[in-house]
């Protein structure tokens, strides 16, 4: 409570009571005050202080505010007995200058302060200060401390239709380097001493038996430890959310396949190299950074250590640490690398879309700049419709001198992306696209003869490689196209595989049907692999697979029994492409 010498009566929001407030009733009151309910005379008052009461100095308020007013003066101010002895010093004149109180058809001043007072006959006067120039300064609202929001920008300032944050503007950067310097990662058990010299170990035999056997524990309940991951993840730090997909079913899934990938390659040290290195290359389409591979790894060995059940001890998580490190290492290494000469993804404007099939079509894009590739490889595309939601498309023929793409695409039952592409789709249309992948690639200096299975829209990538060959000259080699689908009708890109077969006498072609109905004549009829390996032996090729997942493993059987060798069978068996 304020002494007697600083009294200060204020208006605003909360520095009066609620009675003396202009708008809101005051207590009910019928007694006029008396002598002794008056506040007495301060002839010593502060020279910055003003003394208001009366109802005029109370703009906008009705009968009951301005006696309210005066109370509450006078509850601040202890009663002092009448002395009518006291001489009274004569009262001083008013400034010429002293502006009129506005009263209630007036405006409301925010604050009242001068020689504005006005003084009762029965009391003595008070020494007025003089009228400040200004009001008292209001300082600004200070804004909560914290890292600052990113700002959310359209992704395609040309396509006002495509509207939606991703990696490029600023989230994942703001995650990484704000969120996480700050907050930290997920809590996780305090390491032993030695606990760190002992991870930078690369990974030992007893390490990789010990991943792999907790896996086989994880994997039948892989959905939940994935989910409990993602959980971890979204728990501690809500931000990297929206990097994430609405729906995270296939995000879940593709997690635990790239573990089982790992795990299974620790016996074949550049295979793992490979993979790894194109997934860090794929990641950064996502916007992820060097600082986000500690907290995911941390969540990692917490969901892991929660679904492990008796496999999980010291040892292994000791061996997952090692592993992990080894892993991360190995993408950012690739990540840094493809940043220097690549951007993390290209913008793509569809040009042509071509309806081949009731649900297949025939796309053609333009990406923004030069788009580097080798036909058999593939790319994942991003629709304008379904944000965060990347699927794995081959390229359906050679780098072009106009550097335009082309892409199969059939729409698969409940594929979000190739539904998109298949039935909405449209030239004009924004779509982005990640770096190349895919080792599926021909090595023209080896010479050998080539195998190709392409079953559905799997002959885009075998179509690419013919192409290419065809650039590059075929040096004697032969190539042998088995190329297969249910219906007649399905066989789309039959016609254009048959006018390079006329122009170039080292390819052949052969239609294959497996569906009810097929009829021999010209066509072989069965299924895919079977067929082929009835023209078998197939020793000495180098072979090559498209199309579903089902077809290219049983193909590998009855290549492998055909008698070519494991090492020259290649394929991109991506389950994200049958995922749609």
């Amino acid at each position: 409570m304020k002494s007697r010498r600083t009294l200060l009566v204020r208006t605003g929001h909360g520095s009066a009571g609620v009675a003396a407030v202009p708008g809101m009733p005051g207590p009910a009151s019928d007694a006029a005050p008396g002598p002794a309910d008056v506040a007495a005379p301060v002839p010593d008052v502060a020279p910055d202080l003003a003394v208001v009461t009366g109802p005029d100095a109370w703009p906008g308020a009705g009968q009951g505010a301005g006696a309210a007013a005066d109370a509450a003066v006078t509850l601040l101010l202890p009663p002092v007995p009448a002395a009518p002895s006291v001489p009274m010093p004569p009262m001083p004149p008013a400034p010429p200058d002293l502006p009129p109180v506005s009263g209630p058809a007036g405006p409301a001043p925010l604050w009242v302060t001068g020689p504005v007072a006005a003084v009762e006959p029965d009391r003595a006067p008070v020494a007025i200060p003089e009228r400040p120039a200004e009001p008292p300064a209001i300082p600004a609202p200070t804004p909560p401390a914290g890292p600052a929001c990113p700002v959310i920008e359209p992704l395609f300032t040309h396509a006002p239709g495509l509207n939606w944050a991703g990696p490029g503007d600023h989230w994942s950067r703001a995650w990484a380097l704000q969120t996480l310097g700050e907050a930290g990662p997920a809590p996780a058990a305090e390491p032993a001493p030695d606990r760190r010299s002992a991870v930078e170990q690369l990974p030992t035999a007893r390490d990789i038996e010990l991943i792999r056997d907790s896996l086989a524990v994880v994997e039948p309940v892989a959905d939940r430890a994935t989910a409990h991951f993602y959980a971890l993840i979204f728990l501690h730090h809500p931000e990297v959310r929206s990097l994430f997909p609405a729906a995270m079913d296939v995000q879940r899934d593709r997690l635990f396949r790239a573990l089982l990938t790992a795990a299974r390659s620790a016996g074949d040290p550049e295979g793992l190299r490979t993979y790894l290195s194109a997934l860090g290359r794929g990641h950064r389409r996502y916007g992820t950074l060097t600082g986000h591979y500690g907290p995911v790894g941390e969540c990692l060995v917490q969901a892991l250590a929660k679904y492990a059940g008796s496999r999980w001890d010291a040892g292994t998580e000791l061996a997952w640490r090692r592993v992990y490190r080894l892993v991360s290492s190995i993408m950012i290494g690739a990540a840094e690398e493809a940043a220097r000469t690549s951007p993390p993804w290209w913008q793509g404007e569809v040009v042509a879309h071509e309806r081949r099939t009731r649900d297949v079509a025939v796309l053609t894009v333009r990406p923004d700049q030069a788009y580097p590739y080798r036909a058999g490889q593939y790319t994942s595309l991003e629709t304008p419709w379904w944000p965060r939601v990347w699927r794995h498309f081959s390229f359906a023929s050679a780098p072009r001198p106009d550097g335009l793409l082309t892409f199969h695409v059939k729409a698969v039952q409940a594929g979000w992306v190739s539904n998109a592409l298949v039935h909405r789709a449209a030239p004009g249309d924004v779509l982005r696209l990640g770096p190349a992948a895919g080792a599926m690639t021909v090595d023209h200096a080896s010479g050998a003869d080539l195998l190709c299975l392409g079953g559905g829209t799997g002959i885009a990538p075998i179509r690419a490689l013919v192409e290419e060959v065809a650039e590059y000259g075929a040096a004697g080699r032969s190539v042998e196209v088995f190329y297969g689908a249910r219906q007649a009708a399905e066989l789309y890109d039959l016609a254009e595989l048959g006018a390079l077969a006329e122009r170039h006498p080292w390819l052949s072609v052969h239609p294959v049907l497996s569906g009810p109905g097929a009829s021999g004549g010209a066509l072989l009829t069965g299924e895919l692999p079977e067929v082929v390996g009835r023209f078998g032996p197939w020793a000495g090729r180098d072979a090559y697979l498209g199309g579903p997942a089902a077809m290219i493993r049983r193909g590998v059987g009855v290549l492998l029994r055909a008698g070519v060798a494991a090492e020259r069978i290649r394929h991109d068996l991506v389950g994200d492409l049958a995922a749609g």
